[in-house]
């Protein structure tokens, strides 16, 4: 199939860590290169954020990366790109005209909204993953949400548009059915895993205490990260090692990594936190493997893939009763689950991991046969490709462009 891919503020190429690049930027750019390794021709259309980027780069896993002109050449907060969709919309427009795909797949809702407003009046079927619901986040930001004012209204109007949405898990579905519902259905199909990076086998960095707590991801305050440095109040000889954010010679000067500093001075435990700054993917694995356990503690999230990559690698992850985690984290079998907000209870948690071996093998040695048998990008991007098929064949669509003469 030729498929569309809308990203427009979490390109494939970026650098993941910084404030807007996460688990979005890791599934698009997997989802698009195993799908291309299974034969389908893959384009990402993400909005240029440098004007010295090419138009077209053929990213690491043989997809195409489209960089759509909409709004000024600069990064820009993704909650700020809102004024920029109709642009952004003309020329995704201007491409499926030329040269249409057999189905758009949009991540994000303000993606979902160019490509709808883009390939509808062409007859081109849209997919969305939401990724993030704007009902969530302003349930736990409140007057801290900085998302534009039109999102829940926006959301709600793609749920009568979309032909599918593709949710990550059951807890979207079940949010989606109080906010909508879809018009067209969800299925859900959670993200994936790089079992070939991620592994229990390998090296693993050497640690400087007895005990030593992993989290990786954004250093954003809903992220909960305070709570990880403030639960080592409770734990004696462990260090905690945080990788996110800018790359070490920028640490001093972010807002977010000088609060979690200013955070584990105000602890006493300044000299067991270290932040690593920005840490590549391909290196990752080892500094996994080194933890007695992957703490992810988020106040909210849609899933979260940092735990995954853990399990595959043989790590219990240790993460928030909360979203998706729920659902790939299952409690007391692959990992261990904790109230959101409570650093007490997760220092509880993590000291009866340390004082268990049995279970912390336990827990690793099932975490890694789930995510192999379940996460795998194989796995995940064939499911994804079969709802494709299934929104490509239905019978009114079908017969809507047989009427309109086809594309």
């Amino acid at each position: 199939m030729k498929v569309a891919m809308v990203s427009e503020h979490a390109s494939p190429l970026a650098v993941v860590g910084g404030a807007d690049a996460g688990g979005q930027n890791v599934h698009v750019a997997a989802l698009a290169a195993e799908l291309v390794r299974q034969g389908h021709r893959v384009v990402v259309h993400t909005r240029r954020d440098d004007p010295g980027l090419p138009p077209r780069v053929l990213g690491g896993g043989g997809a195409l990366v489209d960089h759509v002109d909409a709004g000024p050449p600069v990064p820009v907060p993704k909650d700020e790109l809102r004024p920029y969709m109709d642009d952004f919309a003309a020329v995704l427009a201007q491409r499926w005209r030329r040269d249409p795909p057999d189905i758009v797949h949009a991540h994000f809702w303000m993606s979902a909204l160019a490509s709808v407003r883009a390939a509808q009046p062409l007859g081109i079927p849209v997919v969305v993953t939401f990724h993030a619901l704007g009902t969530v986040k302003q349930r736990h930001q409140g007057e801290a949400d900085t998302s534009p004012p039109d999102r829940l209204d926006v959301e709600r109007w793609l749920l009568g548009k979309v032909d599918r949405v593709i949710a990550t898990c059951w807890d979207e579905v079940a949010e989606l059915d109080r906010f909508g519902p879809p018009a067209k259905g969800a299925t859900v199909i959670p993200c994936g895993v790089d079992l070939a990076l991620f592994r229990p086998d390998g090296p693993a960095d050497a640690r400087r205490a007895g005990h030593r707590v992993v989290v990786v991801g954004r250093l954003v305050e809903r992220k909960g990260v305070a709570d990880v440095i403030k639960a080592l109040t409770w734990l004696p000889d462990t260090e905690l090692l945080i990788a996110g954010g800018p790359g070490r010679d920028e640490l001093h000067g972010d807002p977010d990594v000088l609060r979690l500093m200013a955070a584990a001075e105000g602890c006493g435990v300044s000299q067991r936190v270290r932040f690593l700054g920005r840490v590549c993917r391909s290196e990752l694995p080892q500094l996994l493997r080194s933890a007695d356990a992957v703490v992810n503690v988020p106040y909210y999230e849609p899933f979260g893939m940092v735990p995954l990559e853990a399990m595959a690698c043989g790590v219990p992850p240790v993460v928030s009763a909360v979203g998706g985690l729920r659902e790939s984290v299952v409690d007391g079998e692959t990992g261990l689950h904790v109230p959101p907000g409570e650093p007490r209870r997760l220092a509880d948690t993590l000291g009866a991991l340390f004082a268990d071996p049995a279970l912390a093998r336990r827990l690793g040695e099932a975490g890694a046969r789930r995510a192999g048998a379940v996460y795998g990008w194989p796995r995940v991007a064939a499911r994804t490709a079969a709802v494709y098929q299934q929104v490509v064949d239905e019978p009114d669509r079908a017969r809507s462009l047989t009427g309109a003469g086809g594309r």
